[in-house]
Order: structure tokens, then C-alpha cells, then sequence
């Protein structure tokens, strides 16, 4: 998709220790999620000073499972609903091997008498985050229960941030808790992406008697028994919870979020469960009807259909938008170029291997606000987006389909590694990402549990022996 060979080069500098401490700035980081936690780090080892908010009791992010959802506003349609950060369902396997899926100089490595998966749960993903914090001391720097209410540019180019401590429940926390202010040179965005649902458009679905949800609202199977469900959706959510709520739903219908000439068939596997195309209307009596031409009448419909960017803290006077979740403009995804370097945001780009991505982007990120890494002017980076923009519609892309990377996660990665003069991703590492796809779809039940790539594990832990 995108070329970076012809872009205006960076100056990289020699690493000069004393340097990095006389540049180093002021920066607040905006989540503790692991682009936070990365973020943290990379600002810390370049000599910035930091605070990094986070409005949950524990560091993760989205890989902090709780059982609460945001009921009874099951879609998420409410802007004043009582927000829960994660979306991670009880049964949530990682669909990334664990090697794969670690920093590239902290390995993903199995805990003694924890779960030695190669395709871990949640829970170990969460407990890999917490123990990446604690190895390099970013606890310190962390401020939980803290949640960011807004950030806003002083006249002299710093920013002002609002914090007060979090409304964690109804309960314990009033709305008017006391507003903290304080000034920092440069704010790194980084409150990820899997919070704010997006849903699909059905026609005739406000008169549709059924229940409706969104799979961020998803944690168990239990309460499908005996019903109609339909999914919609075609990645990895629609097809984990299908799978999950299958053995105790009545009937389970995916609908695909495109059209199809395809009739509806049968999942293999599965005496219950049907792949359909898309939904062509909806009706008063529960009616489902699909552009194959099939039709059910459903109990419940889960929109399994990604997630929205939002910045609800951010006043950047429109020097930022989300626009069809396009987030721009931004230079390679990271710098708005009107408001560079001071305001970043890591961990835009979907569709990759992402732990990898976020430190280098931080690695970016923090070379840059001390002095060691040039950017291009601010013209040139704006007419480095410009451009960008004008070969995804060439492509024939969609605009919410902006920072979907996949074609191009490899060279988008050498490029960072590039700017930042540090390791490339490993090539075992972008192979087995794409052996892990390809052993996805041939084995859409058991990809996590039999593969073929065992000599790129090798590769993996014979690399890990020399970093450890």
C-alpha cells in the first residue's frame, strides 16, 4: 500500500546519554495499556520525565477482563453511559502465538505453573503487561484510578492536562471530584481503541422486537441458552463467540457484513450454526432477513462489528478528527503535523502484530521530542498524507479502512526501525505471523492448538537465548 523509500529522510544521531538528559521534556502518556506501558518506557530510556494516566485500578488496558459490561445500554449508544474499558470475553484465547506477539527485547515467556500455551488467555497477556511494568520500573511513573478529563494547547505550545480521579462505579466516586491541573510539554495519546462500539446499519431495525448488543458487551455464554442469535460480523470476535455460545444457543446465525452471492450453508462442525450474507432488512414479529435469501426470527442480534476511534479528552481546536474512523491527519499514523511533536498517538494502526508496533512507534515517538530524530516540516508531512490519502482511494479502500496496515505492517515496521536506528522485527517473527493466518483459515477450529511452523518456533527461542 504505501511506499517509504522516497519520503524526506530523518536525521539520526549518535546516542549521546548526556544529550538525551538535557533534552529530556515533560510528557503525560494517556493510558497503561501496553502502547502506555511501551510508551512509558521509550520516553523513560530517552531521558523524558513522565506520568502516565490511567483510569482503571491496574495496568492493561483492554486485556483486563471483568465480568461488568455496560448494561443496560448493551450497544453502547449512550455517550453518558458508565464506560467498561474492556472487551475481553471469559473464554478469550490470544489469536497471535506468543512469540509473535511480545516486545521485541522482552520475551512472551511461559510463568512457571501459569498457562504454558502458546496461544495464551487473557489472563496471561495481562499478567505478561504487569510484569513488563514492574521489570522496568514504569510502576512509579504510573497514576491508576487517575482518568484524563481534558488536554488542551497553551499558547506556548504546551499542553494543559485535566485529570481528577476515576469514576470507577456509581458508588464510590462523584462526578465532581476535584480537577487536578498540570502543564507538560508533550502528550503521547494512547487510550487504544476497542471501547467505542461501532455498529452496522440494518434496515428496519428500530421497529425489530428483539434484543440487540454489541460484542465489547459480551463476556459469557450462559445468558444465549436456548435462543436465536445472530452474529454479525466475519473476524475474529463474530468467530470466537459464535463458537462460544454454539453448545448452549438454540440456533446461531453469522451474517457477514458483505453482500455475497453465496446460499446460507452450514458451519462444519456445528449441527446448529449457519454463515449467511448480509442482513437485507429486519422486522416487527423478530424477522431476520438475509440477502441470500434466507430468514430466521432471532432472540438477540450481537453487533460484532469493530470499534470506534475517540478522544472525548482531546481539544485540539480541529487539528485532529475522526472522520469514518479515519484519525487525521497524521504522519504515518503517529504526528498530527500542525501539532508536532508535541501530541502523538501509538497504537493507531489495526491488523497487526501490535506489542512490536508499539514500541517502535514509542522508540519514534520519544527520539524525536528530545532532539535525536528529525521530522520533515510540516508541509512536507502534510503533503506526505495528502498523498497517502489519494493511493488508498486509488486502491479503492475505504476511509475507515485508513489505518488498517496489513498489506504493509513489514515495511511500515523496517521504516520505524529505520528512524529510530534499533533491531528490526525479526523475519521468523513476520513469517510466523503469516503462517499463523494462513493455519488460521485452514484450521478455523484449532488453529491455536496444532500448527506447522515448529522451525520458526526454534528460530524464536534460539533468539530469546541471546536476549535474556
Amino acid at each position: 500500500m504505501a511506499s517509504f523509500t522516497t519520503l524526506p529522510a530523518m536525521v539520526i544521531e549518535a546516542l549521546v546519554p548526556a544529550a538525551r538528559k538535557r533534552a529530556g521534556k515533560e510528557v503525560a502518556v494517556i493510558g497503561a495499556g501496553a502502547a502506555g506501558l511501551a510508551a512509558g518506557r521509550e520516553l523513560r530510556r530517552e531521558g523524558h520525565r513522565v506520568v502516565v494516566f490511567e483510569r482503571g485500578n491496574t495496568v492493561g488496558g483492554t486485556w483486563v477482563y471483568t465480568p461488568e459490561v455496560e448494561s443496560p445500554d448493551l450497544l453502547g449508544v449512550d455517550p453518558n453511559r458508565t464506560l467498561v474499558h474492556s472487551s475481553v470475553y471469559e473464554s478469550l484465547r490470544t489469536n497471535l502465538p506468543r512469540e509473535v506477539m511480545g516486545f521485541l527485547d522482552y520475551p512472551f515467556s511461559v510463568r512457571p505453573g501459569c498457562d504454558g500455551r502458546r496461544f495464551p488467555s487473557h489472563q496471561e497477556v495481562a499478567a505478561y503487561l504487569a510484569d513488563f511494568a514492574a521489570d522496568f520500573d514504569l510502576v512509579r511513573w504510573i497514576r491508576l484510578e487517575t482518568e484524563v478529563v481534558n488536554v488542551v494547547q497553551h499558547p506556548d505550545g504546551r499542553w494543559l492536562v485535566r485529570s481528577r480521579r476515576a469514576l470507577l462505579n456509581r458508588e464510590c466516586t462523584p462526578p465532581s471530584a476535584a480537577v487536578i491541573e498540570e502543564v507538560f510539554d508533550a502528550v503521547v495519546v494512547c487510550n487504544g481503541h476497542y471501547t467505542e462500539p461501532r455498529l452496522a446499519v440494518i434496515p428496519g431495525i428500530e421497529k425489530w422486537r428483539g434484543k440487540q448488543m454489541h460484542s465489547h458487551n459480551y463476556r459469557v455464554p450462559g445468558p444465549f441458552a436456548d435462543k436465536v442469535v445472530v452474529l454479525i460480523g466475519g473476524y475474529a470476535s463474530a468467530k470466537d463467540i459464535s463458537r462460544d455460545i454454539a453448545p448452549v444457543a438454540k440456533e446461531v446465525h453469522v451474517s457477514s457484513r458483505t453482500e455475497s452471492g453465496e446460499l446460507p450453508r452450514m458451519q462444519p462442525g456445528y449441527a446448529n450454526m449457519w454463515l449467511h450474507s448480509l442482513i437485507k432488512s429486519t422486522h416487527e414479529d423478530g424477522g431476520v432477513v438475509f440477502s441470500d435469501g434466507s430468514s430466521v426470527i432471532a432472540d438477540i442480534i450481537i453487533h460484532c462489528t469493530g470499534y470506534k476511534f475517540r478522544f472525548p479528552f482531546l481539544d485540539s481546536n480541529g487539528a485532529v478528527t475522526v472522520d469514518d474512523n479515519r484519525v487525521g491527519p497524521l504522519y504515518k499514523h503517529v504526528f498530527p503535523p500542525s501539532l508536532a511533536p508535541s501530541l502523538s498517538f501509538i497504537g493507531i494502526p489495526w491488523k497487526v502484530y501490535p506489542f512490536p508496533l508499539f514500541e517502535l512507534q514509542s522508540k519514534w515517538v520519544a527520539g524525536v521530542l528530545s532532539g535525536r530524530i528529525s521530522l520533515p516540516s510540516e508541509r512536507e508531512m502534510l503533503e506526505d498524507v495528502e498523498a497517502f490519502y489519494l493511493q488508498i482511494e486509488a486502491a479503492g479502500y475505504p476511509k475507515r479502512y485508513t489505518h488498517n496496515i496489513s498489506s504493509y505492517q513489514s515495511e511500515y515496521d523496517d521504516w520505524l526501525s529505520m528512524q529510530c536506528g534499533c533491531m528490526k522485527v525479526e523475519e521468523w517473527r513476520k513469517e510466523m505471523f503469516a503462517a499463523t493466518y494462513k493455519n488460521r483459515i485452514a484450521r478455523p477450529e484449532n488453529y491455536r492448538d496444532e500448527w506447522d511452523d515448529h522451525d520458526l518456533v526454534l528460530q524464536a527461542q534460539e533468539h530469546f537465548l541471546t536476549i535474556e
